[in-house]
């Protein structure tokens, strides 16, 4: 099982990047609030049948509150201000290259607030994927059209912050329990917010069909399930300034699969820059020397 953990990373970032396959299918049938609400009720009912199946533990009231306020951050804030941004213009790449921001962000209260030592390899890694991440995403950024408003890049910078706080939370408070337990309450808390802000702010007009059913399935079982969990396990296990540090590789990977999904282009800047966030990310994760560690300790 040990060993099974080495692979956790790199799924997590695979199934991550695929999230924008189930939004850009889903955005031109649903509005977002209204979308992510039905999503996220769907992901809290799969895991309260997991918690049945798997003999999970239940719960502590304190638990539970604590597992969905981690959820209203990291699910609620964080998508719904991303899905909102997008909804109403805000360019994919610069919205993607505004949350790439998170890891420094995050990096930073984890600091403060966590005691993490983060050491100058840390911080070096920690820019150089910033670095890559523009680099790949720079291609994107020229067709900003009308959608950048101070309304989308303050709903950007807000999804930034729930994500990195939300991942905090969840690592100083959440992350004792059972995880099956703890993710179904974080999506009742997600759930939760986005019905506030769908009764309040949209029509709740749905067009039903095909890519809106992918769509769903999508989000569901691949992000809202596999990879959320697995990022649950992460947060548990690891440092919190090196498990944020692999989103820097989500907009490549996501290049990627948008070059062999939808022909979209991936050139040669774009491949460099991959190469410099990964050496980012290796620089930001990498375990130091046994030798170096006890120096570091006296």
């Amino acid at each position: 099982m040990h060993s099974l953990k080495r692979f956790i990373p790199a799924t997590f970032v695979v199934l991550w990047a695929t999230g924008f396959i189930g939004a850009r299918y889903a955005m031109p049938w649903a509005e977002p609030f209204t979308f992510l609400a039905a999503r996220f009720v769907l992901a809290a009912i799969l895991f309260a049948i997991l918690t049945v199946v798997l003999g999970s533990k239940k719960a502590s009231r304190e638990e539970a509150l604590h597992a969905a306020g981690a959820g209203i951050l990291m699910h609620g804030i964080y998508l719904g201000a991303v899905f909102w941004a997008i909804h109403r213009g805000m360019p994919a790449g610069l919205s993607a290259l505004i949350v790439g921001l998170q890891p420094l962000i995050t990096a930073v209260l984890a600091g403060k607030f966590l005691g993490e030592a983060i050491l100058p390899r840390h911080w070096a890694g920690l820019a150089v994927g910033l670095v890559g991440v523009v680099i790949v995403l720079w291609p994107k950024l020229g067709a900003l059209g009308g959608g950048v408003t101070a309304a989308t890049l303050t709903a950007s910078l807000v999804s930034v912050l729930g994500m990195a706080a939300g991942t905090i939370w969840q690592k100083r408070f959440a992350s004792g329990g059972d995880l099956v337990a703890a993710t179904m309450w974080q999506y009742v808390g997600g759930a939760a917010v986005m019905i506030l802000a769908a009764l309040a702010f949209e029509t709740h007009t749905v067009v039903i069909n095909g890519e809106l059913i992918f769509a769903m399935a999508w989000l569901v079982l691949v992000l809202s399930v596999g990879a959320i969990f697995l990022l649950m396990v992460m947060i548990r296990d690891g440092e919190m300034s090196k498990v944020a540090s692999l989103f820097y590789l989500v907009p490549a990977v996501t290049a990627i699969i948008a070059w062999a999904l939808f022909n979209e282009q991936l050139n040669t800047l774009q491949i460099v820059g991959m190469a410099i966030t990964t050496f980012g990310v290796a620089l930001a994760t990498a375990r130091p020397a046994k030798g170096r560690t006890e120096e570091l300790r006296t």
